[in-house]
């Protein structure tokens, strides 16, 4: 069984739509004793930084998430909240990445919205996926690169679009939402 984590986020249901597409079966869910047991764990989310740490803490999903032993993968502000820091809203975080989430500079369009090939990638999540796949992308907040990275994207400049640690493995790109490479991406970590 999958377990989505249910949070103060959004853009759970596409996650499990896509899940079901790939014929997986998911619960959404808050429970920490259904979450340690899934086989796969998917910590999702669009929101806000601050709020959505204060709801983990306030629910104790943010020691749930730290004693995941399974896979566990973050998308979005999933990945942003597995770092050590965010400034959207000067937001302690979980710690699992060792880097900081700052906000784009306003040279360009922020937020980030839309789809944008690697600059690199690496690993097991991008088994059959190619540098120049597209990913759909929708932040205006990024995660510097650090040694825990495994694929960069260039939007201003670059920053990290995937990181990887031990279990935890984490996208700012959707996967739900970024057709066949998405798709393929879902079921790497799927199969992992």
């Amino acid at each position: 069984m999958i377990a989505i984590i249910k949070y103060n986020a959004g853009n759970i249901r596409s996650v499990q739509n896509a899940l079901n597409r790939l014929g997986y079966e998911s619960i959404i869910t808050d429970d920490k004793t259904e979450i340690l047991n899934a086989d796969k764990v998917i910590f999702p989310g669009v929101g806000e930084a601050s709020s959505a740490m204060t709801y983990l803490k306030e629910k104790g999903l943010d020691k749930v998430i730290l004693s995941i032993e399974k896979p566990i993968l973050g998308i979005c502000l999933g990945l942003q909240l597995m770092c050590d820091y965010s400034e959207e809203g000067d937001t302690k975080c979980l710690g699992i990445f060792n880097t900081q989430v700052k906000k784009f500079p306003p040279i360009e369009k922020v937020p980030h919205i839309g789809w944008n090939s690697f600059s690199e990638i690496k690993g097991e999540l991008f088994k059959n996926i190619k540098i120049d796949n597209d990913m759909y992308y929708v932040h205006s907040y990024y995660a510097e690169r650090n040694e825990q990275t495994i694929a960069t994207c260039n939007y201003i400049h670059p920053f990290a679009s995937a990181m990887h640690n031990d279990n935890f493995y984490a996208t700012q790109f959707h996967p739900e939402k970024s057709a066949d490479v998405g798709t393929q991406l879902l079921k790497n970590f799927l199969e992992l």
